[in-house]
């Protein structure tokens, strides 16, 4: 997947010190943040389709975020929090899941307790 323009800006804010990304609603297209250091970043409401594949993610907040059919594959999600989001066709394939917290995010009309964890 080749990186796009909006993509690009959203890692170079990152890389100025930002953390907190609000408002990156897309209907043009999907976002591709894979393999990008994104630790601690704030996705917070977002709507978002991503590919944050083998991202570093450590303690990002993904909380009430419509991430569905987003690929979180091989991410490092480490004390990352899902509460309250819709993960949906989500791909957790080989994410390292220690400590993420997805109480209250929901797939498929099911909705996860604390400590639940989706399939990977």
């Amino acid at each position: 997947m080749s990186r796009d323009i909006k993509s690009k800006e959203i890692l170079a804010r990152y890389a100025a010190g930002e953390r907190i990304f609000r408002d990156l609603d897309r209907g043009d297209g999907i976002y591709d943040f894979s393999h990008s250091d994104l630790r601690g970043a704030i996705f917070t409401g977002n709507h978002l389709f991503a590919s944050f594949r083998e991202a570093n993610l450590e303690r990002a907040d993904f909380s009430h975020c419509n991430v569905k059919t987003s690929d979180f594959s091989q991410a490092n999600l480490a004390s990352a929090t899902f509460f309250g989001s819709a993960i949906d066709a989500a791909v957790f394939d080989g994410a390292d899941l220690t400590g993420t917290i997805f109480e209250g995010a929901s797939a498929f009309g099911y909705v996860f307790g604390k400590d639940e964890l989706p399939p990977r």
